[in-house]
């Protein structure tokens, strides 16, 4: 069989060489001309892959290394009798340590702040749940759950009321709770002085030219966007006015992107009929220099410096604005290209902290790098 892939999924031959032979292109040119003898299509989210694109070709199955499927077609896939597969969940670690490394870096002490969640599946409700962990007042809008699965669950006007919104919600544009633009100039207007606004779920839910006017008022806000309307080009005026402006990368975590290709993979597999034979296990060994030293300073201050030392948000912020002052044109392939060209970023689970020579970390400390998935020493 031939499988075309998007040229940015992490290790595709060495997972579906086995299956087939893999034909790779970048994701937003992949055409339907490329589909012919193609039966298996795999992407990620910046392939919109409908009607247009597979009618009449033999693509039999789709598989997207991503959590959000708001660019499948799945209407034409139940119809045209295609298979697909996603992979939920993959990328959501990533994304919290994301939401985490922006607070770090504007200095926000989640810990004494009111957070709101807007949308609460796979990455907001692991947010959610690590900050109920920490003992953050955290409430919670998601009109999918109940009051059972969501203890914490209210209205979006008392979402917009606190401190910090988190977004991370699919982007849907028909049924009864449709997220395009759920955040408009009316929302955006009632957000307390000071607020913090984060989206990184999908980026027309938040009206970006609605934005762009209420922050050209509203200095007190910050505003920390990693997914724009439209991308790749985006407003250049809105970028000058966020805190932080990363190229849609929260996700892009090298775990969480490797953990997508895996689940694909096995979804192939099933869709073939046959066992997988190889996994994340033993294609990707241990991370080799994983110590981390505690830096000097309290506590709030050395945890942003290991967190920076791991991720450090500010270098994607600054490759993003240095596109814009490079010249607007080709803009549009230069944000591609720094999600194409992501450097390797690990997890947090995958360093361990070590106090410095003669000193002790503080429990305090310790607690907070573990509820964030740090290993600790507990000694020298």
């Amino acid at each position: 069989m031939k499988i075309l892939a998007d040229e940015n999924i992490p290790l595709v031959h060495a997972f579906f060489d086995s299956l087939g032979e893999v034909i790779t292109r970048p994701g937003r040119q992949i055409t339907r001309g490329d589909l012919e003898g193609i039966s298996a299509l795999l992407v990620r989210s910046v392939t919109q892959v409908d009607r247009a694109l597979l009618k009449g070709s033999p693509v039999e199955f789709v598989g997207t290394c991503t959590i959000g499927v708001d660019h499948l077609d799945q209407a034409h896939f139940a119809e045209a009798g295609i298979n697909w597969s996603s992979a939920p969940g993959c990328n959501a670690n990533s994304v919290v340590e994301y939401v985490y490394s922006a607070l770090c870096s504007l200095d926000v002490n989640w810990l004494k702040a009111r957070v709101g969640i807007i949308g609460c599946g796979n990455v907001g409700g692991l947010l959610y749940r690590r900050l109920k962990l920490q003992g953050v007042e955290c409430v919670c809008y998601d009109p999918f759950l109940s009051l059972e699965q969501n203890p914490d669950l209210t209205s979006l006007e008392d979402v917009l009321d606190c401190d910090l919104i988190c977004l991370h919600t699919p982007l849907t544009k028909s049924g009864p709770h449709p997220s395009f633009h759920l955040l408009g100039e009316a929302e955006l207007r009632r957000l307390k002085p000071g607020a913090v606004l984060l989206n990184a779920g999908r980026g027309p839910v938040v009206d970006n030219q609605a934005l762009n006017r209420v922050l050209a008022g509203r200095p007190d806000l910050r505003v920390v966007l990693d997914v724009w309307e439209p991308e790749p080009d985006i407003s250049l005026s809105l970028l000058d006015q966020v805190a932080i402006g990363t190229p849609h990368i929260a996700g892009y975590s090298h775990d969480g992107k490797l953990k997508g290709t895996e689940m694909i993979y096995q979804a192939l597999c099933r869709h073939l009929k046959v066992s997988p034979g190889l996994s994340l296990r033993e294609l990707v060994p241990p991370l080799a220099d994983n110590r981390l030293q505690c830096p000097p300073g309290d506590d709030w201050q050395s945890l942003k410096s290991l967190v920076a030392s791991v991720y450090d948000i500010g270098a994607d912020d600054s490759a993003l604005r240095q596109l814009a002052v490079d010249g607007v044109e080709g803009f549009g392939r230069g944000f591609d290209g720094l999600r194409k060209h992501y450097p390797v970023r690990r997890e947090f689970h995958n360093y361990r902290v070590e106090p410095a020579q003669g000193q002790a970390l503080s429990p305090r400390l310790k607690t907070w790098l573990t509820q964030l998935g740090f290993g600790v020493a507990d000694s020298n």
